[in-house]
């Protein structure tokens, strides 16, 4: 590689298929960046609530405080929720999401009631707690590593090139929070994230696991909340794979420390 490869932004998502956080530098922890998806809706089953069903739940924005995580409506800043960091107050509940099933336990009611109320049903806000355990497909882990409640792997990572490649074929060229990435790094051509397998930046070595399928996810407008066509659309002439439409890499951390914005990011391949 002639160019320096360095890691461009950091995202985590606290609550997951709500709005994502930028941050100059995340703490990498197994089942992923710290704070990043341990919290979840759950409607009145267990079973996960997203944006795939619900694509305005991409109109709330978390943003991450000294004890506690804020929500907000991005239209309406006065619909605002506080939720406490470190203390659930609920019962402890088996939650499903996709075909796992974990402990996760209830907030609060004041939570619950507020996602209800803008959802229009039912549905409790639930945190995974530290001695909740949640296994990486066997099929994929490295080191039996576990996850929160990310669709399946702890990391995601994609390149600026490969975004700036999709966006020459759009007509309207979409942001990168459509992929909602957890690690970002430009520097080469588009699509390097599938040739590295072992990767170090800053102190912290990942493993490159497998593609990332895309799902109608990536057509809701992370602005409006209305759902499209584009990207998925354009993606799948040039990017399907056994009928899946593939788009960054998921990743595991070798091993546990800070990364930050702008460190180098080395193939060790």
């Amino acid at each position: 590689m002639e160019k320096k490869l360095i890691l461009q932004d950091i995202f985590i998502y606290p609550i997951k298929s709500l709005g994502g956080i930028r941050l100059e530098e995340g703490q990498v922890e197994e089942r992923g960046f710290r704070y990043d998806r341990r919290w979840m809706l759950v409607d009145e089953t267990g079973r996960f609530v997203s944006q795939r069903e619900f694509s305005t739940l991409a109109l709330l924005q978390v943003e991450v405080r000294e004890d506690s995580l804020f929500v907000f409506h991005k239209a309406d800043p006065n619909k605002q929720l506080q939720i406490p960091l470190d203390r659930a107050e609920g019962k402890e509940l088996l939650v499903t999401i996709w075909d796992d099933e974990v402990m996760a336990k209830v907030v609060n009611e004041e939570s619950g009631k507020w996602f209800s109320d803008f959802l229009g049903f039912k549905v409790d806000l639930v945190v995974m707690p530290e001695w909740s355990r949640r296994a990486v497909d066997p099929r994929y882990a490295v080191n039996q590593e576990s996850v929160s409640f990310a669709d399946g792997m702890p990391y995601l990572i994609i390149s600026q090139e490969s975004l700036n490649d999709l966006n020459s074929r759009l007509e309207t060229p979409v942001p990168m929070n459509r992929f909602r990435p957890n690690l970002v790094f430009s520097g080469e051509e588009a699509f390097l994230e599938d040739k590295l397998r072992k990767i170090r930046i800053g102190a912290v070595d990942f493993q490159i696991i497998k593609p990332c399928a895309r799902c109608v996810m990536t057509t809701v407008d992370q602005t409006s909340g209305e759902k499209g066509k584009e990207p998925l659309k354009t993606l799948s002439t040039y990017r399907t794979v056994n009928n899946k439409v593939m788009f960054g890499q998921n990743a595991v951390a070798l091993n546990l420390g800070v990364v930050k914005v702008g460190d180098e990011l080395i193939s060790l391949d």
